[in-house]
């Protein structure tokens, strides 16, 4: 015996008749906080957008989503094609969906994280980044501090980032500090 709903539907003659238009859907798109640990320095890999929105800006490696791939896959697509990286453990931070985080409209992020030996790869940037580099970062109870150009930039200000990536990098490294299993 088939379940019905309230109105006597089949869950198939209901999605025959499902109208998926009915609620606006966002756009997907996944980004990668990835961390390096050497001679206990740590380091984060960031790209500088090649293209609008946030020109120039610095940014984490990650894109759009295609169609039918999941997030996960999405994300080692795009460090791939951003950064020539072809292989990170990666770990998820969370979703990111604050109104208005993307000029271009309704753009939801899954954000992952790893730590990587960086002595053992590549950084070549490609796809719409104009630039692909590890930056120095110091933790403090508070904040993050990268070495950018020579000079000591705060997350918690978050000027000259992309979308909200200094948010996303702060919660990664909130995770990396509290990362007790040492499983990064």
């Amino acid at each position: 015996m088939e379940l019905r709903n309230k109105n006597g539907l089949t869950e198939q003659e209901f999605l025959a008749t499902y109208n998926a238009d009915k609620y606006p859907k966002p756009s997907l798109t996944a980004d990668v906080v990835l961390f390096s640990r050497t001679r206990k320095r740590l380091r984060l890999l960031l790209i500088r957008r090649g293209g609008h929105p946030y020109l120039g800006c610095l940014a984490l490696p990650g894109g759009f989503a295609d169609k039918n791939e999941p997030l996960e896959q999405t994300a080692a697509r795009e460090l791939l094609e951003e950064t020539g990286i072809d292989r990170a453990d990666i770990k998820l931070v969370g979703l990111f969906s604050k109104p208005g985080r993307d000029p271009r409209g309704w753009v939801v992020t899954a954000a992952y994280m790893a730590l990587v030996d960086a002595e053992k790869i590549t950084v070549t940037a490609g796809d719409d980044a104009a630039d692909a580099r590890w930056y120095d970062v110091t933790l403090t109870d508070s904040d993050v501090l990268l070495n950018v150009d020579d000079k000591e930039i705060s997350l918690r200000d978050g000027t000259g980032f992309a979308f909200d990536h200094a948010e996303i990098i702060l919660r990664a490294a909130d995770m990396l500090r509290h990362d007790e299993a040492g499983m990064l």
